[in-house]
């Protein structure tokens, strides 16, 4: 993902990604109306007769 990623120490390697975790549920927390909004606009439609029905008969075994 980096080009040039530079090496961290455990530790620090632990900071950062705890700092990127709280950042990411603060953003969540404050913007959770509009990323629902946008995530239920780009789901797949639900409608009828989106998937075939299947009418074919069971194998018998």
């Amino acid at each position: 993902m980096f080009v040039d990623s530079h090496e961290l120490t455990d530790d620090a390697a632990a900071e950062v990604l705890d700092f990127l975790l709280e950042l990411t549920n603060a953003f969540e927390n404050q913007y959770l109306v509009q990323l629902r909004r946008h995530y239920q606009s780009n789901e797949l439609p639900h409608s009828e007769g989106w998937v075939p029905d299947f009418d074919d008969d069971l194998p018998t075994f």
